[in-house]
């Protein structure tokens, strides 16, 4: 019995031995492995100098859009600085023509001097507006007869009119305005719309009551 135990344990050391041997020789192979791996990574000089010279291209690449980026902000800058500016004092247009309709439609004054000097008064500080408007490319767009245009023109309302093409402007509720290339505030119309419905069915109703 106790050389039976004996050849047991002489034969378990002997599988461990073995077992140790075959993961030592597992952990070399890998090693070997990961050497020629790593050989094989390691780029020729000319390899190396290609690489430099793709990441040195790139680089540049990188540096000439932002530098395009910076003339572009900086044209726009000079161009359209005053854009702000340019839109609030639309304003003064604004109320300079509400003012104007308001002392025209007021009975008291109408037909008298005092409003007749007045508004000529209106008219040239109007004038001079624009004219200082135009000498810094800020114009207004035109619109009446013309047909509508989403780029300059916002419709705000349909208005029945046989005598002029569907879409063309016949009306124009606010004034419209372009700093140079740019659209500083659209114009507000009203544009023309056909009314033959209601004549057809005027017509039919007409029709109808003859054959009773």
């Amino acid at each position: 019995m106790e050389k039976e135990q004996k050849e047991n344990f002489q034969n378990e050391n002997l599988a461990k031995e073995e077992n140790n041997q075959s993961t030592s020789s597992q952990d070399q192979t890998d090693d070997h492995n990961k050497k020629e791996e790593d050989d094989k990574k390691e780029l020729t000089p000319e390899e190396k100098i290609l690489e430099l010279e793709d990441k040195l291209a790139r680089a540049f690449a990188e540096m000439e859009n932002q530098r395009r980026r910076f003339e572009k902000e900086k044209e726009d800058a000079f161009e359209y600085g005053g854009f702000s500016f340019a839109k609030e004092a639309l304003s003064l247009i604004d109320n300079f023509e509400r003012s104007k309709s308001i002392l025209e439609s007021d009975e008291k004054l109408k037909d008298s001097e005092a409003l007749k000097k007045t508004l000529e008064h209106f008219d040239i500080i109007h004038k001079d507006l624009i004219s200082i408007f135009n000498k810094n490319d800020i114009k207004q767009i035109d619109s009446l007869n013309k047909k509508l245009d989403p780029n300059f023109h916002q419709a705000m309302m349909e208005i029945e009119d046989n005598t002029k093409e569907p879409g063309t402007i016949i009306q124009e509720i606010q004034k419209g305005f372009t700093i140079k290339d740019r659209l500083l505030r659209p114009s507000l119309v009203g544009v023309a719309k056909k009314t033959q419905e209601k004549s057809a069915k005027t017509e039919k109703t007409k029709e109808n009551s003859e054959t009773k």
